[in-house]
């Protein structure tokens, strides 16, 4: 957090904007714009003397732009109201930005390799926006509006090169007026190495400022403090403030994202019409918002994350981290979530031939896009545990849930598999 408590204050009654304007002669126009945000400065709390109330006039003019600049920021704002269901949990957040473009459509999908047995679905949240698109953008709803409340000039990130979370991050940033540092994991020995490619495309069209770190980085031990020195730095050289966002964009504020996407998915008729709802997952945060949001609402659903990173050890802990946070202590993550293991392939980003092969079969047969480090693992694992673990699904109407990544597919890795695939290559030369 960031809370600055000269540029956020709560709207006082006309009363008190009267006293004011005649204890310091301000205009009611400078008064209003000054009491426009949602959160009173202590020097102008219900105790303020009139010597605080009238500040040297330069401390009048700096709080004035202050509050101006935050009212801007502030009109991006919508409030927050939390589904009935939810109010067992210990906190939520009042406020969001709006983002996404919601909700985002279910409809059916045939890949190849389903049994027959199995019906199959897909919730797509690769939908949510042009740039903005994928799930990311639904925690950057509340990330962001925490930023913004806090007054918050720059939004500090992390993950690898090709992070959706990162490219999310920048792009959204941006269209709120701050600026974006986002620390990128990879094995890059010189700054031009990490290309124009991809999401890094996008990331460079954002203004944002990349700092590139090696690719095995643990978060705790290392991003996180190098994420804080930036803070410090800018705060020493600008004076400004900086909102941190977890790896994944994984914390208790992100995890209303899949909250108000669970509500959305209720709407959309999921307890009724499915079963199990599975998907990627890569930092834990989606995992942690669907299982505890189906715990809530009655468990009708069973819920499977196909990690594409770290162990099952890793994304449970986290799990019971949020519960613990969120203030539930009457389950844990193991009888909440399915976590699937295996399908990692060669590690985090990492590509084998025949993962890229399975996307392509998707995608000539579906016209539905995977990529490469999370969809496509993911919807390769979902493939191969209906047809070999069958028993491990509570039911047959399969929802697959598409968390976006498209931007991964321009990172020149599927161009190999292109050259030589047949239905790719089904290009003529008119000569007239």
């Amino acid at each position: 957090m960031c809370l600055d408590e000269d540029a956020t204050f709560f709207i006082k009654n006309n009363t008190q904007k009267q006293e004011e304007m005649r204890r310091c002669g301000r205009s009611r126009d400078d008064v209003d714009k000054a009491w426009a945000g949602n959160r009173r400065p202590a020097s102008f709390n219900n105790t303020a003397s009139d010597s605080a109330l009238c500040a040297p006039k330069r401390a009048r003019q700096i709080y004035l732009s202050r509050a101006v600049a935050f009212v801007r920021k502030s009109s991006r704002l919508v409030q927050f109201i939390l589904p009935t269901w939810a109010e067992k949990l210990s906190w939520f957040p009042q406020q969001k930005v709006k983002l996404a473009q919601l909700p985002t459509p279910i409809h059916q999908w045939n890949i190849p390799g389903i049994p027959s047995t199995f019906s199959l679905h897909i919730k797509r949240d690769d939908l949510t926006g042009s740039t903005l698109s994928g799930n990311k953008v639904r925690k950057l709803e509340f990330l962001l509006a925490d930023a913004l409340i806090n007054n918050c000039k720059h939004v500090i990130t992390c993950g690898g090169i090709q992070s959706n979370h990162v490219r999310a991050t920048a792009v959204a940033a941006a269209q709120l007026g701050m600026q974006s540092h986002l620390l990128l994991r990879g094995d890059v020995k010189h700054e031009e190495d990490i290309g124009f490619d991809g999401n890094v495309l996008l990331n460079r069209l954002c203004g944002a400022e990349m700092y590139i770190v090696p690719r095995k980085s643990p978060y705790l031990t290392h991003l996180k403090p190098k994420m804080e020195k930036i803070a410090n730095q800018i705060k020493d050289e600008r004076g400004e403030n900086s909102y941190l966002i977890p790896v994944g964009g994984s914390n208790v504020v992100g995890l209303f994202g899949y909250i108000t996407a669970f509500q959305e998915m209720i709407s959309q008729g999921i307890q009724r019409d499915f079963d199990d709802i599975v998907f990627a997952c890569g930092s834990g945060g989606t995992a942690a918002g669907l299982a505890l949001t189906n715990y809530l609402t009655g468990s009708r659903l069973r819920i499977h994350a196909v990690i594409v990173s770290d162990d099952p050890k890793y994304f449970h802990d986290h799990i019971n981290e949020t519960l613990e946070a969120t203030g539930i202590t009457d389950t844990k993550s193991c009888d909440i979530v399915d976590i699937i293991d295996g399908y990692k392939g060669k590690g985090y980003g990492l590509s084998t031939e025949e993962e890229l092969e399975f996307i392509l079969d998707v995608s000539t047969s579906t016209g539905i896009m995977l990529d490469p480090v999370y969809t496509g693992k993911a919807v390769r694992g979902l493939v191969r545990e209906l047809t070999t673990q069958p028993g491990r699904f509570k039911g047959t109407r399969i929802l697959f849930l598409h968390t976006g990544g498209v931007f991964g597919l321009f990172d020149g890795r599927m161009a190999g598999t292109l050259k030589v695939d047949k239905r790719t290559s089904k290009i003529k030369l008119w000569r007239s």
